[in-house]
């Protein structure tokens, strides 16, 4: 393609910032995505974004799963594509969307793991007072008290946090505000840390975590850290930033079986996207029926 149509890409991941306000890793991926359609147009020498049609599209699912990607990563790609030629057809720079036929190889549905209660109170019990020991633990407290995401956490400031009313706002995908709840446990840890923040950050810094240099702290240094603390304290599983919030929802809808309500929590758009979390076991489901269904059980037969 020339120059003026790989234009077109630049001009959508603007439209995604600017307009959609998405994330910048959003947007990141998104051209990451279209960059992939674009070297395939290149290769099998389409000179137009309208040139493409559906078949060229399967054509690109099935290079794409021949490569040895997952069909979780061809969906992405395929819905990259779908959304980038709804721009364009609103641009009227194509005239169809090649892409709304093609459906993506289904893949097994994964359920996100999670951490038990026991696990998780083993995992949250650190020792040790020193400011950065004070700061993991606010951490990790946060993390499963209000079912953060990794960035909600790291992009958070000292306001951000109302002790009194016991909340945390936070600025989720898509720019979108929610206040959450926050729990006595991390309050107790978020007050701690505060008395040994100043021994790490300047006066001027407003992130509310910051590393031993005194700025915000990473994402990265965040994994880091809960990949130490997780084997310092005997945890025998992987655990990750996301698994907090995984654990988190997963609690919560073992106790109060709100789906509406842990969805508001998690910051979930759709209901589908909570609905992964409703995974019981079930063998405890099956004891929650016999014990509450009148008809669960059977009533012993009289003894002829």
């Amino acid at each position: 393609m020339d120059d003026a149509e790989k234009a077109w890409i630049d001009k959508f991941i603007r439209h995604l910032g600017y307009e959609r306000r998405l994330a910048d890793l959003t947007c990141k991926h998104y051209r990451r995505d279209l960059e992939a359609l674009l070297a395939f147009c290149d290769e099998n020498q389409l000179e137009k974004w309208g040139d493409l049609d559906s078949e060229h599209i399967r054509a690109y699912s099935a290079t794409c799963y021949r490569r040895g990607l997952s069909s979780r990563s061809i969906q992405r790609r395929l819905s990259a594509a779908r959304t980038f030629f709804r721009y364009l057809l609103r641009e009227k720079h194509v005239r169809t969307n090649p892409v709304v036929s093609v459906s993506a190889p289904k893949s097994g549905k994964r359920l996100p793991g999670n951490l038990d209660a026991d696990r998780m109170a083993r995992l949250l019990d650190i020792p040790g007072d020193t400011p950065i020991i004070n700061r993991d633990r606010a951490m990790l407290e946060l993390l499963y008290s209000s079912g953060l995401r990794l960035s909600e956490l790291t992009d958070l400031d000292c306001h951000d946090v109302d002790a009194q009313d016991a909340t945390v706002r936070v600025t989720g995908k898509g720019n979108k505000d929610r206040i959450v709840p926050v729990g006595k446990h991390a309050l107790r840890a978020l007050a701690t840390w505060r008395k040994s923040r100043p021994e790490l950050a300047p006066v001027d810094e407003q992130a509310l975590f910051v590393s031993n240099r005194g700025t915000r702290i990473s994402g990265r240094s965040v994994q880091a850290r809960v990949s130490l603390w997780a084997r310092r304290q005997g945890i025998d599983t992987k655990v990750f930033p996301h698994l907090f919030r995984h654990s988190f929802a997963t609690h919560l809808l073992e106790s109060s079986h709100d789906l509406r309500g842990v969805q508001e929590l998690l910051g979930h758009a759709n209901i589908s996207t909570t609905q992964v979390y409703t995974h019981l076991d079930f063998q405890h489901l099956a004891q929650i029926y016999d014990k509450t269904h009148p008809r669960a059980r059977a009533k012993p037969k009289d003894k002829a």
